[in-house]
């Protein structure tokens, strides 16, 4: 089993910063992919930013320059730089982690019990 453990999350007004960790613990597979996922409202999660085991990263269109994914496999924590919010990146963000082969296109793996993040205008 695998537990993931969020927090980082709060509300910020427009332009402003937050940034989000997750500590994973349990058993972890050695070759694996940690990603970032949003929801809005209760829709489906949506892919903001993927890591892998390599340092690889991936980031939906609408973060992309403004939000930095990076990984501390020695703390087997993944974070969340976000810079330059907007009211559209608020939602509640879940932590994902999932063996490295398995597209970032699946919403699979497991998952932590997600953070809020609110941006004001």
């Amino acid at each position: 089993q695998v537990q993931l453990v969020e927090s980082g999350g709060g509300w910020v007004q427009v332009g402003e910063s937050l940034r989000l960790s997750c500590v994973a613990s349990g058993t972890i597979f050695d070759e694996n992919a940690m990603a970032w996922y949003r929801q809005v409202h209760g829709n489906q999660r949506e892919l903001v930013a993927g890591i892998g085991s390599d340092g690889e990263t991936k980031y939906s269109r609408s973060v992309k320059g403004r939000f930095a994914i990076s990984r501390d496999n020695a703390k087997n924590t993944v974070y969340l730089q976000m810079n330059s919010l907007k009211p559209d990146d608020t939602g509640v963000y879940f932590c994902n982690l999932r063996p490295a082969w398995l597209s970032f296109t699946y919403e699979d793996g497991y998952w932590g019990p997600g953070t809020q993040v609110t941006v004001s205008s």
